[in-house]
């Protein structure tokens, strides 16, 4: 596409949402917008029209939801979506459809496999969560032990799985099962879609330090698949899982969008700590550590467009996402660490009268944020994945 149909394209996009966008949720659409009953008519309205758009899944082909955008035309749409303080939230309500079962189904699923659950998560209708980890299959997930036992056109599954984000509110489930315990622990998995609610899955919420948390245990006993949900062919659930996981660090590599506006870091610091006469931070050390927090983040975006750029505008899933993860990591948790800092006393509050919502909204954040170096595999994993297929440094780790 030429810069001039970009362009062309742009104004379009600027035009549709000037038109479509309801002026009620400027800058409104934050982390807890699913709870917010103020503004929960005008969001159903909103997710409507992004699904008729086909923006909730904008690279998507139109026969299954999406717009069949290019990824330059959908960062324009993020773009101006942005610039009014609007926010494409299907992906959000989806819960791991879009960014990670979306892209998977469209490489490995049958054309009715495509043509059954595609539309529902483009259009933000049906919500996902994936059962991979289980208490004594973590990082080490090839060692899984839900079984899956063929039984005429169904799967019966019986097993436990933990922290499945989304379970007690979403209706499928992409779940990693074993379906040959004679053979070698990778090659004896399936990948699985199953419906939620059927009386052989029960899930309890686990809550976690920073309070509400969206993950949870998930029992299957005697829960049901159907035969055509198998993803990929039978046994080889491992290769269906690994791409599964590349895209999920792909859609970890930056910070969600959809967050209330947020005033700029450097705007706390002088809030909460003070400035000299000239207008400087008063503390020097924090603001070195301020302005190397600021670097890498900036550094981040460039070597997210730099890649973007060297793929001619076609976003690559490799594991180059690794690389990009941790960094993304690093950022986050480095900045929550600073905003805390920051504020001081105020910044450590959990409730009360003498706190704003946004310093109570912080400290949450900051403990949540400690498992952005664990899930979609952890900080470790990734390195080892950046040492194997980046570096080409040799296998060290146990083989199963």
């Amino acid at each position: 596409m030429s810069d001039q149909d970009l362009n062309a394209f742009q104004e379009d996009a600027a035009a549709w949402l000037a038109t479509h966008f309801p002026a009620s949720l400027r800058h409104k659409i934050g982390g807890d917008f699913e709870t917010n009953k103020e503004i929960a008519a005008d969001l159903e309205v909103w997710r409507q029209r992004l699904a008729e758009q086909g923006w909730g899944a904008p690279t998507w082909p139109r026969q299954y939801g999406g717009a069949g955008l290019t990824d330059p035309q959908a960062k324009v749409v993020q773009e101006e979506m942005r610039k009014i303080g609007a926010a494409n939230h299907i992906p959000v309500i989806a819960g791991m459809g879009v960014t990670m079962v979306g892209p998977t189904l469209l490489e490995y699923g049958t054309e009715a496999q495509k043509q059954k659950h595609l539309p529902g998560i483009a259009s933000g209708e049906v919500r996902w969560c994936l059962g991979l980890s289980e208490p004594n299959a973590g990082s080490d997930l090839a060692s899984l032990s839900t079984k899956a036992v063929a039984q005429g056109d169904e799967f019966i599954v019986n097993g436990q799985k933990i922290w499945t984000s989304g379970a007690d509110i979403s209706q499928w489930c992409g779940a990693l099962v074993r379906t040959d315990a004679e053979a070698k622990k990778r090659d004896g998995i399936s990948f699985v879609m199953l419906p939620m609610d059927q009386p052989g899955i029960e899930t309890r919420p686990i809550r976690l330090i920073a309070g509400a948390s969206p993950f949870c245990e998930t029992f299957f006993n005697d829960a049901r698949a159907d035969k055509t949900d198998l993803l990929g062919d039978l046994n080889d659930g491992w290769s269906v899982v690994k791409r599964l996981l590349q895209h999920e660090r792909q859609s970890q590599t930056t910070a969600r969008g959809g967050q209330a506006k947020e005033q700029p870091l450097y705007d706390v610091a002088k809030a909460y700590v003070g400035v000299t006469d000239t207008g400087q931070l008063a503390d020097a050390d924090l603001r070195n550590r301020l302005a190397s927090h600021l670097m890498d983040a900036q550094a981040h975006r460039l070597t997210i467009g730099r890649v973007t750029a060297e793929a001619k505008g076609k976003v690559e899933v490799s594991a180059a996402a690794s690389i990009l993860k941790n960094s993304a990591t690093k950022v986050a948790q480095t900045k929550s660490e600073l905003v805390v800092e920051l504020m001081g006393s105020q910044g450590i509050g959990w409730e009360g009268a003498h706190f704003k919502d946004e310093e109570l909204a912080r400290v949450r954040e900051w403990l949540s944020g400690k498992a952005i170096s664990i899930y979609g595999g952890s900080f470790e994993v990734q390195n080892n994945i950046i040492s194997k297929n980046i570096l080409g440094l040799p296998e060290t780790t146990q083989k199963g």
